[in-house]
């Protein structure tokens, strides 16, 4: 069907505001994606080539200590790439890459990638046994690291694999095997034929790390496919071109920092300003001195923002739109209205999945919706999840049950019988028992196969999907599922509360965990009030038992709330100086927790 004609149909079924600006948006993305499969031979690294022979002294990546131009990105990349050639690196071979974010991260893997190598983007904060569990399971032959984590891996140098060979970037002329020197004596120009290897967009290209919230991290296959899918697609969405300059602060080691804040401007002709880390204090400065129309968030970075100190810059740039996933529902406005955003692009994505939605018509809370003109290229389902047993639910006929409108249920995405142009291929991971364990079978019929998320989600009567929790950090109190996320939002919307956690904890005689809430919050925060406050808004079993008041909560490179450290504490008022409370069945507020009345819990002589 012509575009035009797409819009005019779905206009008329919507008839809301706004409904031809997001549809113009899905047609740009679908128009920026389908040539993709039409030219097998093409990559990510072609398409940014030909931006270079047309705008080469325009800038590409820039931060404060480097600049490159797209012909300078294109150059470097090639030297890369005679490199890996010169090393005997075959198709195949993987490269460990540990970089902090800079601009020569990606001409790195750019250059190693076009040749058919397959680089390995290891988590910048690993160190010991995790670092060295990352490495194994990638099983590289070289490994290319920042001279500042020299020390990090010359602790675990006896461990790996023998004949791994390392190579440093940056640090002092004393530093042995320096890879930015060697690849500068490689010429810069297009690779000759004979140099060309016979790479195509079902290749890998990356192992990207997940998180690791159920275990050691996975490394996802990416294949060359994903990384123009990802590119184009976000290009199109948020409509960049070469007067556009995205913000970027997330860890290039991750999808939405090192593919997707990148590629879609790269795509387009547009720059991308690279910070080496998120700061919440000089994040105004930068967006506004380097001009940026757009910038990437993730996780907790919009609270992060919202908790600091008003400063002359944050209204004062010239943004036109932020795109990003895990903006809670509680601060969204907040954010906008403070910041004066013009336009949010929330959507939902994890590196591995075979799905992803997009909130285009920034409706505030929700992750996307799937319009019906989309529905075969995002199969996606809800269906019953029993947590007891950590599985989908099934019926008499031992088949999944899909959700009403409302109703709270995993996510899960079909994987097609053959692979599919289209999307909704499962890539899976460099280890093949963990893909296994992240494919539901014979869900609504024999021999189906569909991509567990591991989120829950619930659905409205328009269509628009929300994000509910991760299954893993769910827990069941007095027979009930609570959702650790809508806890923390709870909390976060009351007075004097600046931060918030929420995670279960065991109390012996009782099944499941009882719920617990970490804070940051004002001096002279309303205990009294904030327990009123969660009464009206959950549910009695899902109001938190106990209260941790702390200076601050760790977290990942992400912005996801680390959890163990609090989890391992418990409710146990000697395991910490931060004072505990509790909510005295009585009391009608939260009472401070001490030993004395820790026992007499433990002791099951407080009822709960």
């Amino acid at each position: 069907m012509p575009a035009m004609a797409v819009i005019e149909t779905e206009r008329r079924r919507l008839k809301t505001a706004g409904a031809e600006t997001a549809l113009r948006d899905w047609v740009r993305a679908l128009e920026a994606t389908a040539p993709i499969a039409q030219n097998p031979q093409r990559l990510l690294c072609h398409v940014i080539a030909d931006v270079a022979q047309r705008h080469g002294d325009a800038p590409a990546l820039l931060s404060k200590e480097d600049r490159l131009s797209y012909g300078a990105l294109t150059e470097r990349a090639n030297r890369y790439a005679r490199w890996a050639l010169e090393q005997k690196l075959v198709k195949g071979d993987v490269v460990g890459l540990m970089l902090p974010n800079c601009p020569d991260y990606m001409a790195i893997w750019l250059g190693l990638t076009s040749v058919g190598v397959i680089v390995a983007l290891l988590n910048t904060q690993l160190r010991g046994p995790s670092l060295i569990h990352c490495i194994g399971i990638a099983s590289p032959r070289h490994i290319i690291a920042a001279a500042e984590y020299s020390a990090a891996i010359q602790s675990i140098a006896a461990q790996l694999t023998p004949g791994v060979k390392v190579w440093w970037h940056g640090g002092d002329n004393a530093m042995p095997e320096r890879i930015d020197h060697a690849v500068m004596r490689f010429a810069g120009e297009p690779l000759t034929a004979t140099e060309r290897r016979p790479v195509t967009i079902a290749d890998r290209a990356l192992l990207i790390y997940t998180s690791g919230t159920t275990g050691l991290p996975k490394a996802a296959n990416v294949s060359h496919r994903r990384l123009l899918q990802w590119s184009l697609w976000f290009a199109g969405l948020t409509n960049t071109g070469p007067d556009d300059r995205m913000y970027n602060c997330l860890p290039m080691h991750h999808s939405i920092g090192g593919v997707v804040a990148t590629g879609a401007l790269l795509v387009r002709g547009g720059s991308v300003l690279i910070a080496e880390k998120f700061s919440a204090q000089h994040f105004w400065d930068d967006i506004v001195e380097s001009d940026c129309t757009l910038f990437q968030y993730i996780g907790e970075l919009a609270r992060y923002l919202l908790n600091a100190p008003p400063t002359m810059q944050e209204r004062a740039h010239r943004l036109r739109l932020c795109c990003g996933n895990g903006l809670r529902a509680d601060v969204w406005e907040k954010f906008q209205d403070r910041f004066a955003i013009p336009r949010i692009l929330e959507f939902y994505a994890a590196t591995e999945a075979n799905v992803s939605l997009y909130n285009v018509e920034g409706k505030v809370g929700a992750v996307g919706r799937i319009p019906p003109f989309l529905a075969s290229r995002f199969p996606l389902a809800l269906v019953q999840f029993d947590a007891s047993a950590g599985e989908p639910a099934r019926n008499a006929n031992g088949f999944c049950i899909r959700c009403a409108t409302g109703e709270t249920g995993e996510a899960i995405s079909r994987i097609p019988g053959r692979p599919s142009q289209a999307g909704g291929d499962f890539e899976g991971y460099s280890d093949r028992a963990e893909t296994e364990r992240k494919i539901l079978r014979n869900a609504f019929e024999p021999g189906d196969a569909w991509f567990r998320t591991g989120d829950l989600m619930r659905m409205d009567a328009s269509g628009f999907y929300y994000f509910v929790d991760r299954i893993g950090d769910t827990f069941r109190w007095k027979g009930e599922n609570v959702s650790t996320a809508e806890v923390a939002g709870a909390v976060g919307a009351s007075a004097g509360i600046k931060e918030a956690v929420v995670y279960g904890v065991t109390v012996p005689g009782t099944e499941g965990k009882a719920g617990m809430a970490a804070i940051v919050a004002d001096a002279d925060v309303d205990l009294a009030g904030l327990r009123e406050h969660l009464a009206r808004q959950l549910p009695a079993y899902a109001c938190p038992l106990f209260v941790r008041i702390t200076g601050g909560v760790a977290a990942t490179s992400t912005f996801k709330h680390a959890k163990s450290d609090l989890q391992h504490d418990g409710f146990d008022p000697a395991a910490t100086d931060d004072p505990i409370f509790f909510a005295h069945p009585t009391a009608k507020t939260y009472i401070r927790l001490d030993d004395e009345l820790y026992c007499r819990i433990r002791a099951g002589k407080v009822r709960l």
